[in-house]
């Protein structure tokens, strides 16, 4: 290589400017996250599941792993499960709650399939302090409800978030498994970093979030949260879980994410090329609620600035990562040609063969946290590079493609126009009864919520 750069040494500056970059900050990550402390469980608890926790689960085609998380919800003993889904998969899901424990679950519905409204619903019927949003697959260590109880000892806490790991389909994890747990890996160890650093994090993903039921009541929030729209007139259904967290920064309520085994939730994922349509969805969602936090809202860059440099580093990733094989292959072009013509002294293949090797090296290094509890994955490590390059293209296609709405990997859903007029329209029944909205535990708590700030695009009225 030295040799290489005897010739012309300027070529690799762009390499050593993009690697110095990636590199410098991502082991500023890996020092904080070893920094990162979880909140301890405190002697005398302010809240207790049994008397301030409902756990709501919106879902349409809950199956037979609905039981085993279930009952891992109910260890916990929450005081109440609110099962929400479409009022047609009412028998259904009557059923699977019956088999589980129908004392403590209760199936709600609505007459649409819309994720936003079905957790507005089960907002509305919520009696208790706090409310945790779970997926249908979302498996619990019977620790969770306690560690993730913990963080609301401080009154400022609005939302909390665990962190996370992927629980196999079939008996072995799929190639896609793989790619997905590689990616919960890397985002356990990004999350725990920016709640270090700065006390944010980009997104309490809503595969289990807990939350202030307070804040939730507050019907700013039930408009807001229901009518939802990308650009003033694409109504959005996902993306609920980037509401909340925005909804937490914007009304000055901090938000504490506990990564620990003690509140870490196993999950499934599509274990076949469907997953690629999950990533398509979330990614399409980030771009969204990225650029409405950073050039929208604006609160993100004072409330929690590292918080807003991640976001911004995930806007200009796919054109730093695809700059390294443009890089390469003009490099390799370079290197095809006589030294006499402009040419460099070191052959084709062996580029080629470093930036593998580079690839490799840099890449396991940063799946070390996730190989070190499953070393046989190692094998993989190749389809996850050729995913990131997939990843980056993807993202660019999801950015240009924003004004797509859909779900993507879930049949069924409802138009989000009707779901809305429904939302805007409450049955006999629900009038007559309502629950009341609870009282916080410590009115003192109501100070630190700001009033609401009047959003721009996202909140159309």
């Amino acid at each position: 290589m030295l040799r290489l750069t005897s010739d012309k040494f300027p070529v690799f500056v762009p390499f050593g400017v993009i690697g110095f970059y990636r590199y410098l900050w991502y082991l500023i990550r890996i020092a904080a996250s070893l920094a990162y402390r979880s909140v301890p469980l405190p002697e005398n608890p302010t809240y207790i599941a049994e008397e301030d926790v409902t756990i709501v689960v919106p879902t349409i085609d809950a199956g037979e792993e609905f039981k085993e998380a279930a009952h891992s919800w109910l260890v916990g003993k929450p005081k109440e499960i609110l099962i929400i889904t479409e009022e047609k998969m009412l028998g259904p899901l009557q059923e699977l709650a019956n088999a589980v424990d129908p004392d403590r679950i209760r199936v709600l519905t609505v007459p649409y399939a819309n994720k936003r409204l079905q957790m507005s619903h089960g907002i509305k019927n919520t009696t208790t302090d706090i409310i945790v949003f779970a997926d249908d697959d979302a498996i619990w260590p019977p620790t969770l409800l306690p560690y993730v109880l913990a963080c609301f000892e401080d009154q400022k806490v609005g939302g909390v978030g665990t962190s996370q790991r992927v629980q196999p389909v079939g008996k072995s994890m799929t190639v896609w498994e793989v790619l997905a747990a590689f990616r919960l890996s890397i985002r356990n160890i990004e999350i725990s970093a920016s709640t270090h650093i700065d006390g944010g994090l980009p997104c309490l993903s809503g595969r289990t979030a807990a939350y202030r039921t307070v804040i939730l009541k507050d019907p700013e929030f039930l408009h807001g949260f229901t009518h939802d729209f990308w650009l003033g007139k694409y109504q959005l259904n996902s993306g609920d879980d980037k509401f909340l967290t925005r909804w937490m920064v914007s009304h000055g309520w901090g938000t504490y994410v506990q990564c620990c085994k003690e509140a870490e939730l196993l999950s499934t994922m599509k274990p076949n090329w469907r997953f690629l349509k999950q990533v398509l969805r979330w990614t399409r969602n980030t771009w969204r609620s990225d650029l409405r936090s950073l050039f929208m809202e604006g609160h993100v860059w004072t409330s929690h600035p590292y918080v807003a440099y991640t976001m911004v580093d995930k806007l200009i990733n796919p054109f730093t990562l695809l700059a390294g094989p443009v890089l390469v292959a003009l490099v390799v072009w370079k290197s095809t040609k006589p030294v006499d013509d402009g040419g460099y002294h070191l052959p084709w293949w062996n580029v080629i063969i470093s930036y593998v090797v580079w690839l490799m090296a840099t890449r396991t290094a940063k799946l070390l946290p996730h190989l070190w509890d499953r070393p046989q994955d190692i094998i993989h490590v190749p389809a996850f590079i050729l995913f990131g390059y997939y990843f980056a293209v993807m993202k660019l296609y999801a950015l240009f493609t924003l004004h797509e709405t859909g779900w993507g990997t879930r049949a069924g859903i409802g138009d989000p126009t009707a779901a809305t007029a429904a939302a805007d329209k409450p049955s006999p029944a629900e009038e007559k009864f309502a629950p009341p909205t609870p009282a916080p535990r410590y009115p003192e708590a109501e100070t630190y919520q700001q009033q609401p700030v009047e959003l721009q695009t996202g909140y159309a009225r």
